[in-house]
């Protein structure tokens, strides 16, 4: 007899996120990876944000430093000490190096407090620990779109908060507006929807840029005056290779006070290139969110071995300041040349692009018979599954305009992206015909009739490879913002309020 399996709503339940051509892409590519020699027709990765241009300093330190290791004769002695059990406030030495680390990519215009540091396994649990800190179920977030898709997942699945996207447009660079932010907060109230903050990442994922100082102290104020919580994502901090340079909202808010209501979340996957050692951090200007983000960081801690070795890497100032100047160099190289690799392709760039590990690339001049959210599936279909390239469209990083696709570049070797390039000149450059419109029998996408009224339902044909996804929108959100992922999750929890 088989035991019947029952599991949890919230295990069952599609919170996740990942019914999403951005995880719909990985798919593909896990069935069908890219190898040089082995599956040269295979697709290509180009929808992960990794870096991997400077792993070579980072093991010349390594080698240089074998003490940092409890595996080698020259750190065995602390094997112990490091084997038991640690506070989980982190290693002091670790968190002290990932302050001045901090310091360092923010061009030593703030200090950090190592007291206010708040370790966490990744990003991806920082943003879920302080999420819960700060929301409670049905509670809202307001982050400019487009937006890096995996927030989706992260700040809604567990948690029950919800996430409104902010709509910035093309015309000014995606750039967030006042007046946008403005519109998002006042449909929330409409919709009876409380929001507890506005979410925002600088540099930008997808779009490759950097807030200026007025627009941060902009956010600021609108969030002070409206007495929610400001959450800074700055996790390519370092990643920032040419003008103009990056501004932390640590800058911003150094000298002022009545800052309690500002987090930053960072992490050592982007600038160090290290996401295997799943290091993130949430650094707090609030004494209750510490307090309560390091309770629940119990969960998903760094690990001991992963402190020890990187403390005192991160305390090296001299290697430190040689490697964040070494690696924007290589990662302007490495940018330089893609870009000037679609520009032979006839295809163009978000223009100021000056941070991150991808560009945000213009295919609007693709999108045939009209500029629409299917007919963009369609040409990212066709590029996943005819080109062999997984990229993320710009509808499942919740663009308002279609036509627009990040493609990450740092996250393979010259020889692969000039690879990648012979296939977009192949396929998507002048000459080439509109893939769109040619794979328009292939994969059809139909939008059936809502139901119910205020839900807007996209059933996509298997033979596109994507699954059947609700987005719940206003009739207002319809005509005005093309698919508004915003499912609400009840979750009953104990609420931990600051504000």
């Amino acid at each position: 007899m088989t035991f019947p399996t029952r599991l949890s709503w919230r295990a069952t339940s599609n919170g996740h996120g990942e019914d999403s051509p951005y995880f719909d892409g990985w798919k593909e590519y896990e069935k069908n990876p890219y190898h040089p020699q082995n599956n040269p027709s295979g697709i290509i990765q180009m929808g992960l944000a990794e870096n991997q241009l400077a792993f070579d300093l980072l093991e010349k330190w390594l080698k240089e430093h074998p003490e940092s290791s409890i595996c080698t004769p020259e750190g065995i002695s602390s094997f112990k000490e490091i084997a038991n059990y640690q506070d989980y406030h982190g290693l002091p030495a670790f968190r002290e190096g990932i302050a001045l680390f901090m310091e360092e990519v923010g061009g030593r215009k703030a200090k950090f407090e190592k007291e206010r540091i708040v370790l966490t396994a990744g990003a991806t649990a920082a943003h879920e620990v302080l999420t819960f800190c700060l929301a409670n179920p049905g509670e809202a977030f307001l982050v400019p779109s487009p937006y890096y898709p995996g927030f989706d997942r992260d700040l809604r699945w567990r948690t029950g908060a919800e996430v409104i996207p902010v709509e910035c447009k093309s015309w000014n660079n995606f750039k967030v507006t006042l007046s946008a932010l403005e519109e998002a907060y006042r449909e929330a109230e409409n919709r009876k929807i409380r929001v507890k903050g506005v979410l925002i990442t600088n540099p930008s994922n997808p779009l490759g840029t950097t807030m200026d100082s007025q627009t941060l102290r902009e956010l600021v104020c609108f969030t002070r005056e409206k007495k929610i919580h400001l959450i800074c994502d700055e996790i390519y901090a370092g990643s920032v290779f040419s003008g103009p340079r990056f501004v932390s909202v640590a800058e911003i808010v150094a000298k002022e006070e009545n800052v309690e209501h500002v987090h930053i979340i960072y992490s050592l996957s982007k600038d160090m290139g290290l996401p295997g050692f799943r290091v993130g951090v949430i650094y707090s200007y609030n004494d209750a969110v510490v307090t309560a983000a390091r309770r629940m960081s119990s969960f998903s801690m760094v690990s001991s071995q992963t402190q020890h070795m990187l403390g005192g890497m991160l305390r090296d100032r001299t290697f430190v300041r040689k490697y964040i100047e070494e690696n924007k160099s290589r990662l302007r190289e490495r940018q330089r040349e893609f870009v000037h690799g679609l520009s032979k392709a006839g295809i163009e760039v978000l223009a100021g692009s000056n941070a991150g590990l991808f560009c945000w690339v213009d295919l609007r001049h693709l999108l045939h018979p009209q500029k629409t959210a299917e007919t963009e599936l369609r040409l990212w279909n066709s590029i996943v599954k005819e080109i062999g390239l997984n990229v993320s469209p710009g509808l499942s990083c919740h663009c308002g305009e279609p036509g627009w696709f990040r493609f990450c570049f740092a996250n393979m070797t010259v020889t692969t992206m000039q690879e990648c390039l012979n296939r977009i000149y192949k396929h998507l450059g002048r000459n080439s015909q509109p893939i769109a419109e040619e794979a328009a029998s292939r994969s059809p996408i139909t939008f059936r009739t809502p139901r119910p009224k205020n839900k807007l339902f996209l059933s996509i044909d298997r033979g596109a490879q994507l699954t059947s996804r609700s987005f719940n929108c206003t009739e207002a959100q319809l005509t005005s913002r093309r698919l508004n992922m915003m499912n609400c999750m009840e979750s009953p929890r104990t609420p931990i309020a600051t504000m």
